[in-house]
């Protein structure tokens, strides 16, 4: 069984046990029904965000920037786009400023200095504790180069996904949920679609088995599909939710809304494809929910504190 289908079989079996988060089939219908004949197509990088040369340099940013992609909430003002833009600059500013023995050395205010950031990340330590584990490991296993840990994985996104997870315990995405492990690899995952995204399918991008990647859970997309009435919350989440209660991490309502969010969207995609004869990836459904949801300024997503997402 590969990476992939442990993430597909372990969220469907949360799913299919959850007291929380109810997937409503037909929810699904409805949005397929809408949207039937065209995903609205959403450009990998359409805000022009991200650094890109079209070599090894980009592999390399786009592993620090998934190492460093999770947990923006606490901070109102923070977001993915601060982020990613922050360490495009300071790629353009210093091309070594991600070498591997540099990765290895940063502390917390050089970080904030880095994303010109006035203030204390959230969860800074834990983000300055995996950018050591990215660069030492880097150096110590791939010659400090994410394009050589690129270059192993045969072009195939479910192997790069097992490597990632394999090597670097901080992109180790997975809980216990009532008795069963699930696997989520939410980092990994998006760190093989933003590949395949940023060099369009080609050269580091070229990826076989795209189409195994699933939708990517985080905060956003769980967020939208109950908003589309794909996902029924309990009462109880659903007041958590809207009075901003901190919901623990590995927690059981933690775990079902990311894992349904991952069943909810596979489910969606087979039906697109009985429905037009298209193929659909869960990549670019992902990329559609998640660009509705952060362009929603009412959207309420529930708040763990995690260095998954």
């Amino acid at each position: 069984m590969t990476v992939m289908d442990e993430v597909r079989k372990s969220s469907a079996w949360v799913a299919t046990h959850s007291s929380h988060v109810v997937v409503d089939s037909s929810g699904i219908e409805k949005v397929v029904e809408k949207m039937t004949g065209s995903i609205p197509k959403v450009e990998w990088d359409y805000e022009g965000i991200h650094y890109f040369d079209n070599g090894p340099l980009t592999v390399q940013y786009l592993f620090v920037l998934d190492a460093l992609n999770f947990c923006f909430w606490p901070d109102k003002e923070l977001s993915y786009d601060h982020l990613a833009s922050g360490l495009k600059e300071a790629l353009q500013n210093d091309k070594s400023a991600f070498d591997a023995d540099r990765l290895q050395k940063y502390t917390g205010p050089q970080l904030r200095e880095l994303l010109k950031w006035p203030r204390p990340l959230p969860l800074e330590d834990e983000r300055v504790r995996l950018l050591h584990e990215v660069g030492l490991e880097l150096e110590r296993n791939f010659g400090g180069k994410a394009s050589n840990l690129v270059e192993s994985c045969g072009k195939s996104a479910a192997k790069l996904v097992a490597l990632v997870a394999r090597h670097f315990p901080g992109f180790r995405d997975h809980s216990v949920y009532k008795g069963h492990q699930v696997f989520l690899y939410k980092r990994a995952q998006i760190f093989a679609a933003d590949l395949w995204g940023a060099f369009k399918g080609k050269g580091y991008g070229e990826l076989y088995d795209i189409d195994s990647i699933t939708m990517f859970a985080d905060y956003i997309v769980p967020a939208v599909l109950q908003e589309l009435g794909v996902l029924k919350y309990s009462s109880n989440l659903s007041s958590a939710i809207e009075t901003n209660s901190e919901i623990a991490s590995g927690s059981e309502e933690e775990v079902e809304l990311r894992a349904c969010s991952i069943y909810a969207v596979e489910k969606m995609r087979e039906l697109f494809r009985a429905k037009s004869g298209n193929q659909v990836l869960s990549v670019e459904l992902d990329l559609w929910l998640w660009s509705v949801g952060v362009q929603s300024q009412y959207l309420q997503h529930h708040r763990t504190l995690s260095i998954y997402y």
